[in-house]
């Protein structure tokens, strides 16, 4: 899907169309790798999913925290899981995080920003997301 954002409502009526798409696949947790410049709305998107999901808490970036887990108040996943690989030196720093551990739950929804940044462990299986900036209003979203 490709689509011009041009209100933070609009943000969450996409979020929610993009959410009531989104199951456990039984065989691992389900990825979605969000890219984009700075400023391109990743971690708008990923408030935006965690409001669909029941989660009241205030969603920030995990930039300097690296990760951040919610508990889902509805919908079928356990855990939404909002990682900023930013900082990260590569593949080898999800390590500390438990990667392998957080991949194999198939009760984890797992909202990567920066996957670039740590490509050679994201699933190929992973739901790719690009945002781009368009202006102060409106964003770009491919998924």
């Amino acid at each position: 899907m490709k689509s011009l954002i041009l209100s933070i409502e609009y943000l969450g009526k996409l979020a929610g169309e993009f959410a009531g798409n989104l199951a456990p696949k039984g065989n691992g947790a389900t990825v979605v790798a969000l890219s984009g410049d700075l400023g391109a709305g990743k971690t708008a998107f990923a408030k935006a999913l965690a409001r669909e999901f029941g989660i009241e808490e205030d969603v920030t970036s995990p930039t300097y925290v690296i990760e951040k887990i919610y508990a889902p108040t509805k919908g079928p996943f356990s855990r939404f899981i909002h990682i900023d690989a930013y900082r990260l030196n590569g593949a080898h720093d999800l390590d500390v995080l438990g990667w392998r551990e957080l991949l194999a739950d198939s009760g984890n929804l797992i909202i990567l920003e920066w996957p670039e940044r740590v490509e050679g462990v994201i699933p190929k299986d992973a739901i790719k997301v690009e945002l781009e900036f368009v202006d102060e209003q409106t964003r770009k979203i491919i998924w």
